[in-house]
């Protein structure tokens, strides 16, 4: 499974969402989008979004902590 997170270090959302990856023993690479431009990019052509978290697990974007999406998708 390829899970990534792209995130910033003062989105408290983003916390929640990393915690529950980690609580349900994911492994994922934390992308910090306000240092890695490019990855910003890529997060924004993945999700059409500049919020954060934004989720990709698999190839599948999810937009903000949604624990029902993230749990359908890591079973």
């Amino acid at each position: 499974m390829s899970v990534k997170v792209y995130s910033t270090p003062t989105c408290p959302w983003c916390t929640v969402a990393k915690n529950y990856l980690k609580s349900r023993n994911v492994e994922f690479e934390d992308v910090d989008v306000s240092r890695n431009r490019e990855a910003a990019v890529e997060m924004i052509q993945k999700s059409g979004q500049r919020g954060v978290p934004v989720i990709d697990i698999n190839g599948n974007i999810i937009v903000g902590f949604d624990q029902a999406a993230i749990d359908s998708l890591i079973r």
